[in-house]
Order: C-alpha cells, then sequence, then structure tokens
C-alpha cells in the first residue's frame, strides 16, 4: 500500500469493477438504451427487468455493506453534493435524447468498441470531450450559473433522510426497496427462465458494490485523499482521454480504470460470444447524428452528474435522491428520441 500510489489502487478497482460490467453487457445484453427500444418496440421486456434485479443487488449490497462498515458510501458525491431538480431533469431529458441519437450510452458505446464497431469510438471521444467542455470548459460558467452545485449539509439519500427522522438504520429503508425492484424484475416470466441474464445481472449490481467498497477502503487508507466512487461514464470518459494523451492530468485515477476494464470485458465478452466483427461507419448523416448525440449526452451527464449508469445504477445503488428523478429523465429522453428515430421527425 505504501509503494503503490493510491490512484494505482483506485485504478485496480475501476479495472476488476469495469471488467465485470462489461462482460455483463456482452454475455448479459445489460443496456441501457436496448432495454428501452427492446421494451418499446420489440415486445420484449427481459433486458429492461434485468434492471429490476441489477438494481436490487447494488441496493442491497451497497447498504449491508454500510452496515457492516465496508462502504462509506455518504462520502460519494451522490451524497455529498445538494441536490438539484433542475439539474436532474433537463440534464436527464439531455442525456437521454443524445443517448437515442448516438444510437448507445458512454457505457453502451464502450461496449460496442470493445466489440471492433469503430462508429462507437467516435461517441466516446466527443461524449468525453464535451463532459469536459460542459465541466470545466467554455460551458463551465454558464452551467455553473443555471445549475450551480454546492456543497451538501447532510446526506442526500432517501434512506438516511428517513433514517435521520425515525432513528432506524438506513438498512431498514433500503432492503425493502431493494425487494420492490427484484420482485419486479423477476415478476416477468421470460426473464426469470433465462438465468444467463440474471446471472449476469447479479454480477453487474455486484461489480458497482464491489467498487463502493474498493473505494472506501481507499478513502479511509489515504485520510480522504481519494474519493468513494461507482461506476459512471461521463466526465471518467474525459478523464481518461487527458490521461492517455498527457499522463499527468489528474494522473491515474477510478475512472482510467473502470474505462479500461469496460473495454477489456467487452473484447473478452464479444469474443466468447464470437461477436467481434470491426464496423465502420458508412453513412455521413448517420455518423452525423451520432456526433450530436454524443455531444448531448456529454453536456446533459455533466448537468445532471451522471449517466444512465451514473446515476440509473450508481446512484440508485446509495439511493441518493436524484437517482430515481435522473433516470426518469433520461428514460423520457431516450423515448423521445427514439420515436423520432423510428416514426420519422415529421408529424405523422
Amino acid at each position: 500500500m505504501e509503494q503503490i500510489p493510491m490512484g494505482a489502487w483506485a485504478a485496480l478497482v475501476g479495472l476488476i469493477g469495469g471488467a465485470v460490467l462489461g462482460l455483463a453487457a456482452r454475455l448479459g445484453d445489460f443496456c441501457t438504451l436496448g432495454a428501452l427500444e427492446s421494451a418499446a418496440y420489440g415486445e420484449d421486456q427481459r433486458r429492461l427487468r434485468l434492471w429490476g434485479v441489477v438494481l436490487a443487488v447494488a441496493i442491497t449490497g451497497s447498504f449491508v455493506a454500510e452496515a457492516m462498515g465496508w462502504a462509506e458510501i455518504t462520502h460519494s458525491f451522490y451524497h455529498t453534493v445538494k441536490w438539484s431538480p433542475l439539474a436532474s431533469i433537463v440534464g436527464g431529458l439531455v442525456f437521454g435524447y443524445g443517448m437515442a441519437m448516438a444510437g448507445n450510452c458512454g457505457f453502451g458505446a464502450l461496449v460496442r468498441f470493445g466489440g471492433g464497431d469503430l462508429r462507437a469510438l467516435v461517441v466516446v471521444v466527443v461524449m468525453g470531450i464535451f463532459a469536459f467542455v460542459t465541466l470545466s470548459g467554455p460551458l463551465a460558467p454558464l452551467r455553473a450559473l443555471i445549475f450551480d452545485q454546492q456543497p451538501a449539509d447532510s446526506p442526500q439519500g432517501i434512506a438516511h433522510w428517513l433514517s435521520a427522522r425515525s432513528g432506524l438504520p438506513p438498512l431498514v429503508f433500503a432492503l425493502p426497496i431493494a425487494a420492490g425492484f427484484l420482485a419486479w424484475g423477476l415478476s416477468y416470466k421470460p426473464l426469470r427462465t433465462d438465468k444467463r441474464r440474471v446471472a449476469w445481472g447479479i454480477a453487474a449490481g455486484l461489480a458497482v458494490v464491489w467498487c463502493l467498497v474498493g473505494t472506501s477502503f481507499l478513502f479511509d487508507e489515504s485520510f480522504g485523499a481519494t474519493g468513494v466512487e461507482a461506476p459512471s461514464f461521463t466526465a471518467p470518459l474525459g478523464r481518461t482521454i487527458l490521461y492517455f494523451m498527457t499522463s499527468t492530468a489528474g494522473g491515474i485515477t477510478f475512472s482510467v480504470g473502470l474505462v479500461g476494464g469496460v473495454l477489456g470485458g467487452a473484447f473478452l465478452g464479444s469474443l466468447i460470444r464470437g461477436l467481434f466483427k470491426w464496423e465502420a461507419c458508412e453513412d455521413p448523416r448517420e455518423l452525423g447524428r451520432q456526433v450530436g448525440g454524443a455531444a448531448l449526452m456529454g453536456v446533459g451527464g455533466t448537468i445532471a452528474l451522471g449517466c444512465s449508469i451514473g446515476q440509473g445504477v450508481s446512484a440508485m445503488s446509495v439511493l441518493a435522491f436524484s437517482a430515481p428523478v435522473t433516470l426518469a429523465s433520461i428514460v423520457v429522453g431516450g423515448l423521445i428520441g427514439l420515436r423520432q428515430l423510428i416514426h420519422g421527425f415529421q408529424p405523422e
């Protein structure tokens, strides 16, 4: 621990968690936009209901780990930044619409790139750039003016808010919510009988818990110098790009390991399923739409403090106030975008 930098340890935690998520995406079909599209237009809710399994495992694991002293979830930025409902709604809608235009979220683009899709590389790079344009670049003053992010004076989470007012442990409130997600997911028989998908959904949820536990340990060991983090794919894409360009801009971190892990896991998963294939864009209009969607995701994800995975899974795993509102907004934005892509941009 003393000879290896804390950032490298954090990157290792992210690498392992990201690899499991990449495998879950390829071998378990865990995908945000794919879940929405198959449920809304393919009459198949298995991928959508899989989210119930993922969230149930992530919530249960996170709060059990906190109760056992293994996770400092109230030190994650989902709890330390004051929740802005406006940022969750606007950022979520912009991200969701951009996700539909790009054909993937940031996580999904990494997974597709790991399977040989070079179009996804364009989405990853553009999204990472626009995340930093919004976070600390030319759009940062405007973002700060409209969506000011202030430090919170108390944990910004549903279970912890109820705990503070009732005196009961947060776990008491988290477990029924997790049970509800699990019941919703497994009540759909086609998913319940699809053991492969269920197993990888459990693995994806545990990957989020692993990241929270691992970075919490490093948070304690480093006296707060290393943050408590969980998977997210907006600003981390930008941080990874900067690291590979300079090796000094922020150094090696959890984000770098996470992105590398997803790429590696997706590559391995695509080989196992025989799905690896080099692909490129043949339609300039399609590429333009994907670039525009990626830019919107970078902006929206930064405003909302997370993407479909960052807010939809990681923030939900700690039951942050922002998570359900942001996830719902992403879903609405994504469905609007999908409808335009499928039915056209003109009134019927």
